[in-house]
């Protein structure tokens, strides 16, 4: 029966898709998926991320593209984000999306609307962006941080 079906020599029932499904334990959305079509593959080999211009950047504010999505509804701006010495703390930033920040190095007290936390090195934050948002202090070791944007295509 496998072999028919795998030829396109019958169509399975539903029932036997899922009994399919079960023996190779997979969801039986498996099926339907069009994985030939899927092109949302990036790989950025270490330090090969491209730095980027972002329109209203802060100065000092060094942004490192780290990959991108081609395909779907969901847009990923993932930025290894470096804080050079000239970088000032900067607490309006806002825009749509969901953002995530983990930071890889150094220390910042970040503000989040009302709300303040302290960050170091292995912290995360995951926010709204809509929300005002920002650095308002940095420590004083070197820091650096993977920030990643999420946002629905239009």
């Amino acid at each position: 029966m496998l072999s028919r079906i795998e030829h396109g020599l019958v169509s399975p029932s539903v029932e036997t898709l899922e009994r399919i499904a079960r023996g190779l334990d997979v969801p039986v959305s498996r099926f339907f998926g069009d994985q030939a079509r899927r092109t949302d593959f990036c790989h950025v080999p270490a330090g090969h991320g491209l730095v980027v211009e972002r329109v209203g950047a802060v100065a000092g504010y060094r942004y490192e593209l780290l990959g991108h999505s081609l395909s779907g509804n969901l847009f990923i701006e993932p930025y290894l984000v470096t804080l050079l010495p000239e970088a000032q703390p900067y607490v309006t930033f806002q825009h749509p999306g969901l953002k995530l920040i983990y930071l890889l190095s150094g220390s910042v007290r970040y503000r989040y609307g009302s709300r303040v936390v302290s960050a170091g090195a292995g912290d995360s934050l995951l926010f709204d962006a809509t929300a005002l948002h920002g650095i308002e202090a940095i420590g004083e070791e070197a820091v650096s941080y993977l920030s990643v944007v999420f946002t629905l295509r239009e």
